[in-house]
């Protein structure tokens, strides 16, 4: 998100500076080549390099939370100096945090005598009942104690207090903000690159009887769901549903879903295609007549967005963020409770946009149209200067 603020503000002609680690500056020089010397660099420190090691001895939920916002805090130290530095010489009018998203990472970027933006956030998330298995009882207590610990040290680490605006994606998120502010404003932090995912999907013909080709797309992690994706496009099949299923992503979960997938009986049905780039995504999505996301613990969901702007229908889950952008106008949204027969209420929803092809278009259709009203990245970016312009004046 950082990334596409500052390419698209820089394309816009405005003077933005991004601060990145230096992890990633070979990709950064190539892609930002004609702006390059407008991006400066935290390079890693040996702070940096005990947490990481530290994080990796740790369960993952629980290294990604505690550590991760523990390295936050260096990497905010690093940030600063920075800051001051550009600030000195007369060349900030203005600071946007866009990351970390969660709503209750403190943020220590303040006091430079600009005004700070933060957000747009998104988090307050937690699994649907009956999933609590996803995260082993010490991650969830320990998740619990960081959550309710955060308040205090929101009062101890200011920024978020001190921000000139506060941006959250939803009400859920405005509800787990740490703290009361006077200016909080809703926009999605998700938005959807149109001069990339800019193919309509070929529209279904009446009476169309080829195979209904699904698609995921993002990591192959547990709380994914790709294995309860798996186990609906069986049950589909088992009810003489066409249908055949892409993958696309890579994670520790592969190499147990390719093993379900063969006792599924479903190596002819589904291919594993592992990480692509975005432009290959772009061309998958506009090769599918769907997308299925059964994410159990999505606070977005990009790719929902991407496959909408496509003329893709979806179906994910009745939670979290796919809900946030889904309505019955262009997907199905699968709510995953009772968990038991979770999976066969995707079938359902795989079995209605089997056989109906022309719900598939106005679906698709439908989707296209709220992607360009709400979720360009262009329109976004939009109001977002608004904002910062809000923030300067009123600062």
């Amino acid at each position: 998100m950082p990334l596409k603020y500052f390419e698209l503000l820089r394309r816009r002609g405005y003077p933005a500076q991004l601060i990145a680690h230096s992890r990633n500056r070979d990709d950064l020089s190539e892609f930002l080549a004609q702006w390059i010397d407008d991006v400066h660099f935290v390079e890693d420190s040996r702070w940096h390099k005990a947490l990481w090691l530290v994080s990796k001895r740790m369960p993952a939920r629980i290294g990604d939370y505690v550590m991760g916002n523990i390295l936050n805090f260096v990497n905010e130290i690093y940030q600063a100096r920075i800051i001051r530095r550009l600030v000195g010489e007369g060349t900030v009018d203005v600071i946007h945090q866009p990351i970390p998203v969660s709503p209750r990472a403190p943020s220590s970027i303040h006091g430079f005598g600009v005004p700070v933006i933060i957000g747009p956030m998104n988090g307050g998330m937690c699994f649907p009942p009956g999933y609590e298995d996803y995260e082993g009882r010490l991650a969830r207590s320990m998740v619990s104690a960081g959550r309710l610990l955060a308040i205090g040290i929101n009062w101890l680490v200011p920024g978020k207090r001190k921000a000139a605006i506060l941006m959250v994606a939803n009400e859920r998120t405005r509800r787990a903000l740490p703290t009361r502010h006077r200016k909080v404003v809703e926009l999605v932090e998700n938005g959807v690159d149109l001069a990339t995912f800019n193919r309509q999907a070929e529209a279904p013909k009446p009476g169309d009887r080829r195979a209904l080709r699904l698609v995921h797309v993002g990591r192959l992690v547990g709380w994914k769901a790709v294995d309860v994706t798996l186990r609906a496009v069986a049950q589909a099949r088992a009810a003489n549903v066409d249908v055949t299923l892409d993958i696309l992503g890579d994670g520790e979960e592969r190499a147990g879903l390719e093993l379900l997938m063969k006792e599924l009986g479903l190596v002819e049905a589904v291919r594993f295609h592992g990480f692509v780039s975005q432009k290959e995504c772009a061309s998958a999505l506009s090769a599918a007549d769907a997308l299925i996301l059964n994410s159990l613990y999505e606070c977005g969901g990009a790719v929902v967005l991407e496959a909408m702007s496509l003329g893709l229908p979806v179906i994910a889950p009745d939670w979290g963020g796919p809900a946030d952008y889904l309505d019955d106008d262009c997907g199905i949204l699968v709510s995953p409770t009772p968990r038991a027969d979770f999976p066969q209420r995707l079938s359902h929803a795989i079995e209605r946009l089997a056989a109906d092809p022309e719900l598939r278009r106005s679906m698709g259709k439908f989707g296209a149209e709220k992607v360009r009203k709400h979720y360009d990245w262009e329109r976004k970016l939009d109001r977002m200067i608004e904002y910062y312009r809000e923030a300067i004046s009123d600062g």
